[in-house]
């Protein structure tokens, strides 16, 4: 087994766990950085979610380290790409035009950037990345997690990691489990966090659906046509408890008014009451961005409701449910895909369209599905402070008096308490939320003193983890939770004393806001302006 000792290890690639990395490095610190596939940037890239963002993205309230991100995507694509006249012209460049973002873009072009932001401080040492490496086990001492312990790579080699600090960045809080780590999992109860729409009682195995996306093209007068799910009759017959008719159709709900809606792929008649073509919502790739015959189609991402995958959740089971969920999901998304390509009702009255291909090049995998499933929910820690429903929920908070002021704020994020239809047959939850600061407190566990959550799995609920999941806040949790562990180590103190300290507190929120150039409070016309869409 090989051993390596490093100040700082980050478990998990994802936004949070590459901002956790560089910010680190930036204060100086030595850091290991591991994946458990061979693409950094999680939700963004292995997922292959475009990014799902708030209206001030383009402003100062972006972390610091996304905005960078972000104007390196554009980059890449004037360098690289043979954009048109307009578009090459544009500062707030967008190559896909999707529906969903200020600017979608290709799962692999952000992996581009990211290597390339990474590339100095690997080559220095700062960081060393381990890509491909799953962690198996944590070696705890006490109150603190002293290493962890990692298979994988080319030759399934164990890979051990000694640490002063470790950062659990994985999708799915997997150290909070083996470092035994307090921590919870699905839906709270109404009776425990007096959340408005939390359900009565808690229940464990209530978890937001996952989804497995996949990238398409459409090539006209082709067949691209992919052999039939063994699970296709089940999810073209099967109704869910919160839809108004089978899975594999056109027809389901707004998740807001809970009204029925009916999508159309293309075309979409807006007057015979369609909602905007699906093909648009996550496109990462738009013709008319480009030159004239520069490429033959659009490319859009299937990151859409027909693929939410409800049926079972992925914790609180054992190894073999969760596979077993995580194949169904699969199949889920291959079902779709089929009843697109063979029975989707088109505008001119026909069924199907067969010249719709998927695109592996873009997913970079075989089978042109995502690397990993989109993961909405985590296990999340049992935290100093946890964020609930009336910290920044506008319906739970007195009228227009804005989200919460946290007197311990690292970061801001925006975004509506956005819950999708879950494992306990539950419907869309939808609801405005404030602009929120993320407070120093939901970082912190109760008692394990050098084990950071930096992806989902801080201390929120099941229901504000509906707000705190998306891509620019798990980036600003990872960009304070590598400045902490940098922070600790300069200054031999646990994060809870950075917190409990109003000195040291301080200190920490000034090195973020100065040095870092992170904003810590929403400008008040914003904190109390509710986040539309």
């Amino acid at each position: 087994m090989t051993e390596i000792r490093t100040e700082i290890l980050v478990v998990g690639g994802g936004l949070g766990g590459v901002a956790a990395a560089l910010t680190a490095a930036r204060l100086g610190r030595t850091v290991v950085l591991t994946e458990a596939t061979d693409w950094l940037g999680g939700q963004l890239t292995a997922q292959a979610v475009p990014p799902d963002e708030h209206p001030w993205i383009e402003g100062s309230a972006c972390p610091p380290g996304y905005a960078e991100l972000r104007r390196r995507v554009r980059d890449y694509y004037r360098r690289n790409y043979p954009l048109g006249p307009e578009a090459a012209r544009d500062p707030l460049l967008d190559p896909g035009l999707g529906v969903v973002s200020r600017m979608c873009h290709e799962p692999r072009v952000a992996v581009a950037v990211i290597e390339e932001m990474l590339a100095p401080w690997r080559s220095s040492g700062a960081i060393t990345v381990l890509t491909g490496y799953e962690p198996v086990a944590a070696h705890t001492d006490g109150d603190r997690v002293e290493a962890v312990t990692l298979a994988g790579g080319h030759d399934g080699r164990e890979v051990t990691v000694h640490a002063s600090y470790v950062a659990d960045a994985t999708e799915l809080g997997d150290l909070l489990e083996l470092a035994g780590v307090e921590h919870v999992i699905g839906a709270e109860g109404r009776d425990e966090t007096g959340e408005p729409h939390a359900p009565e009682t808690a229940d464990p195995l209530d978890q937001q659906a996952v989804s497995w996306c996949f990238a398409l093209d459409h090539r006209p007068g082709e067949n691209h046509v992919i052999d039939r799910p063994d699970s296709y009759d089940h999810w073209r017959t099967s109704v869910a408890p919160f839809w108004p008719g089978p899975q594999l159709s056109f027809t389901d709900i707004v998740p807001i008014t809970l009204e029925q809606r009916t999508w159309a792929l293309m075309g979409a008649d807006r007057e015979a009451g369609e909602h905007f073509d699906l093909w648009q919502f996550r496109r990462v790739l738009a013709r008319e961005t480009f030159t004239p015959g520069a490429f033959a189609s659009d490319v859009t991402v299937v990151n859409w409701p027909q693929i939410d995958y409800w049926e079972a959740p992925l914790l609180g089971v054992d190894a073999a449910a969760r596979e077993a969920a995580l194949a169904a999901g699969r199949e889920l998304s291959l079902s779709f895909l089929h009843w697109l390509q063979t029975e989707a009702p088109r505008p001119d009255g026909g069924t199907g369209w067969p010249g719709l291909r998927l695109r592996p090049d873009v997913t970079g995998t075989a089978d042109g599905l995502a690397k990993a499933p989109y993961i909405r929910e985590s296990r999340r820690i049992k935290a100093e402070l946890t964020v609930v429903e009336q910290h920044v929920g506008v319906g739970a908070r007195p009228p227009g008096a804005g989200s919460e002021v946290f007197h311990d704020s690292v970061g801001l994020g925006s975004y509506r308490i956005d819950l999708h239809p879950s494992t306990g047959g539950r419907t869309y939850i939808d609801i405005e939320s404030y602009p929120f600061q993320i407070p120093l407190g939901a970082l912190i566990p109760v008692r394990v003193d050098n084990l950071l959550p930096a992806n989902k799995n801080i201390g929120t609920t099941h229901i504000t983890n509906g707000c705190y999941r998306l891509h620019p806040v798990e980036w600003a949790i990872g960009e304070a939770v590598g400045a902490l562990a940098g922070f600790c180590i300069e200054r031999a103190l646990p994060p809870r004393k950075v917190r409990s300290d109003q000195a040291q507190l301080a200190d920490y929120q000034r090195l973020l806001s100065g040095s870092l150039g992170i904003r810590l409070a929403w400008p008040e016309e914003i904190r109390s302006r509710p986040h539309h869409y």
